[in-house]
């Protein structure tokens, strides 16, 4: 076993272990990936400001997010297909962001259901991930088994009205199940530990769908109808619609543009989160983090802000939470350390994050998170604006 020191070694480890139509769904973007480039690569120029001689002892990373306690700001992102990247991928994250203290949040897209997650973690709260689709009776449905599963925030995913080309995927034929095409044969059955996993779980399909809606009892019917599904008519009727279902916590994702977040705000939402879909949907949009400082100051004041994108380490995390960000969710960065190593993984890319985001806060010269602001950040290398 290599040594795991950062969340790099997590994802050479998952390119090797997980079959190549999984591993490029999570680790891709849409079109030329110039956003998904981005995402990551807008953190470098944002400096620290190093201090010393200032006590460094009895450090505190713990927060809030919604007003839920974390152990550091951060939580794991709703992904689809994420137990395709390891056998029971989704129940595997859960128990791991539960061990460490901070929110999991399920993709309606998972490959374990509601019911499977609830049931793998003890009925431990966890967040839920809906879309706007046309059938609006599934939602209903879906909201109220989210209910049940004891979901304590609901998190409405709006950049998805429709789909962006992901090239790799369309030339990968992904799906779940995969399809048994001799180029994915081969592949798959050079990740026999992959493969061991798969023969040995039941969930294989779209938990969450399949056999919760009339005429989807298989994969094949499933595709029909998840392709007239998505609903390019959206608008914050909708977003108002689904609040009221739910009468709980809500946040929104997607938001990139300081006018739709001044509309969040007008929604009722309780946090948005600044969001470009991991740089999978519109290519050529801004990176998050560039993205994040307007929307702080357009409303930072009238709802709690939370961001994604490009976040692969701890020093990341704090660079966001100096720009505004109350919490920051990783996507890709768990999704490494499962199909690595499962469970263990989710846990070590949670560890990873969490030493350099605490040993980056003491070198700043603050000993508690929530003192975090601009003035840890070296002037001139980020933009306020």
């Amino acid at each position: 076993m290599p040594i795991i020191t950062n969340i790099e070694d997590l994802r050479v480890l998952a390119q090797q272990r997980v079959p190549r139509m999984f591993y490029d769904y999570a680790d891709s973007g849409s079109w030329t990936e110039s956003t998904y480039r981005a995402n990551e690569a807008d953190f470098q120029p944002i400096k620290f400001r190093q201090r010393v001689a200032i006590s460094m002892d009895n450090r505190s990373t713990r927060s809030t997010m919604i007003g839920q306690d974390v152990a550091m700001p951060v939580a794991l992102a709703p992904v689809g297909l994420t137990g395709m990247q390891h056998a029971d991928g989704e129940i595997l994250a859960a128990r791991a962001a539960k061990a460490f203290g901070v929110p999991f949040t399920l993709s309606t897209m998972s490959i374990c259901s509601i019911e499977d997650v609830a049931a793998g973690t003890g009925n431990h709260p966890f967040w839920f991930q809906v879309y706007v689709i046309r059938d609006r009776g599934f939602i209903e449905r879906l909201i109220e088994r989210a209910r049940a599963a004891n979901c304590s925030a609901l998190v409405l995913t709006l950049d998805l009205q429709i789909i962006g080309q992901r090239h790799k995927d369309l030339k990968n034929g992904l799906s779940a199940p995969p399809k048994l095409t001799l180029p994915n044969i081969i592949n798959m059955m050079s990740k026999p530990r992959w493969g061991i996993g798969m023969l040995g779980t039941r969930r294989r399909g779209f938990g969450n769908i399949v056999g919760h809606v009339g005429g989807v009892e298989d994969m094949g019917s499933l595709s029909e109808w998840s392709s007239k599904q998505f609903d390019p008519t959206l608008n914050w009727n909708d977003v108002e619609w689904i609040k009221k279902r739910w009468g709980g916590k809500l946040i929104l994702k997607g938001i990139q543009d300081p006018e739709d977040a001044r509309l969040a705000v007008n929604a009722g939402a309780d946090a948005l989160i600044v969001s470009n879909h991991g740089g999978r949907q519109l290519d050529g949009a801004e990176s998050s983090i560039r993205a994040l400082p307007r929307i702080v100051e357009a409303v930072g004041k009238d709802i709690e802000i939370h961001m994604d994108g490009g976040v692969r380490s701890g020093q990341d995390v704090l660079k966001a939470r100096a720009l505004g960000a109350r919490g920051v969710y990783i996507g890709r960065a768990f999704i490494y350390g499962l199909g690595a190593m499962g469970e263990a993984g989710v846990s070590k890319a949670l560890e990873i994050i969490h030493k350099e985001l605490d040993l980056t806060m003491a070198f700043c010269g603050r000993t508690d998170i929530n003192t975090v602001d601009q003035s840890i950040l070296l002037p001139g290398t980020y933009s306020p604006n």
